[in-house]
């Protein structure tokens, strides 16, 4: 039987490409999108992927997605925005914080709790996260966006402390490493193609673990990263 994985935010770049690859791998995927995304639609054409409409702030849009409780080896949720373009703390209005915040930490947490029951004991609940929310790394700049993916980290921790931990489901951090997506810009080290190669390998390794449960932060070559 195949392994199942809701991605979370696959309408483009790492979520559409982590959908085909896995899809390519032999997974049943379900994958979401907030507005209509043609690339997608595309993809799942004679793939096992099936498609479903959410957005990870908004909780109605996901309160019943069809799926099975217990049917899912793995979520993952994949969102986030960089943020106001000035990136500056000492400039953020009330406004720019919230939604940078609501999108990138609490929204996906909220989500990933609410959604936790549809994956399978032992299985993996999985946050797109990245390095710039490590605080040891951390050299200052993008204070908006390296502030939420921190606040992240440490809501998907809390969940696999005191959700997921029962039920031996593992929480995972995940950096794809700096990507040639809309967000990293065509300057970034990484193509789509290698990061999801990378991500996929790290999914997968989670679902043949001998040992369930806990919280790790980890790079798309399973490296693990420090808070």
């Amino acid at each position: 039987m195949s392994k199942s994985i809701l991605i979370v935010g696959a309408s483009r770049g790492i979520g559409l490409g982590l959908a085909r690859e896995l899809a390519s791998r032999g997974w049943s995927v379900h994958a979401t999108e907030r507005d209509r995304s043609d690339d997608l639609h595309s993809a799942a054409e004679g793939a096992e992927i099936t498609l479903h409409t959410a957005d990870v702030t908004d909780p109605d849009s996901y309160a019943d997605l069809g799926i099975d409780e217990g049917s899912l080896d793995a979520i993952l949720i994949n969102a986030g925005i960089t943020g106001a373009k000035h990136q500056d703390a000492s400039q953020a209005t009330a406004d720019e914080v919230a939604h940078v915040m609501m999108t990138n930490a609490y929204g996906p947490a909220r989500m990933g709790k609410a959604l936790l029951p549809l994956v399978k004991d032992g299985g993996t609940l999985a946050f797109t996260s990245s390095i710039l929310g490590s605080i040891t790394n951390s050299s200052g700049g993008y204070d908006l966006y390296g502030t939420s993916k921190t606040a992240q980290n440490m809501l998907a921790k809390g969940i696999a402390e005191k959700d997921a931990g029962a039920r031996d489901i593992q929480v995972l951090s995940l950096h794809p490493g700096w990507v040639q997506t809309d967000m990293g810009g065509s300057s970034a080290t990484l193509t789509v193609d290698e990061s999801v190669t990378g991500l996929a390998d790290v999914i997968e390794n989670a679902a043949k673990a001998t040992e369930s449960g806990g919280y790790r932060y980890l790079d798309y070559t399973g490296e693990e990263l420090p808070f």
